[in-house]
């Protein structure tokens, strides 16, 4: 199990390389793990997805 601080430093390390393209590539990394039944890498993919959607902020209109 990944540590949240570990969870946060992925998240903006993603963000940096990647943008915000970044939180679609978390999940599509957590759905190919689901696929394969492992619902353990996937919820934590899961989570650094929503790491990412906060430090995104909130939606602008």
């Amino acid at each position: 199990m990944i540590s949240e601080m570990q969870i946060h430093t992925i998240a903006r390390q993603m963000l940096e390389k990647h943008g915000f393209e970044a939180i679609a590539e978390a999940a599509r990394n957590a759905m190919a793990c689901e696929s394969k039944g492992d619902a353990d890498e996937a919820k934590e993919w899961r989570h650094i997805e929503d790491a990412m959607k906060m430090m995104r902020g909130p939606h602008q209109s």
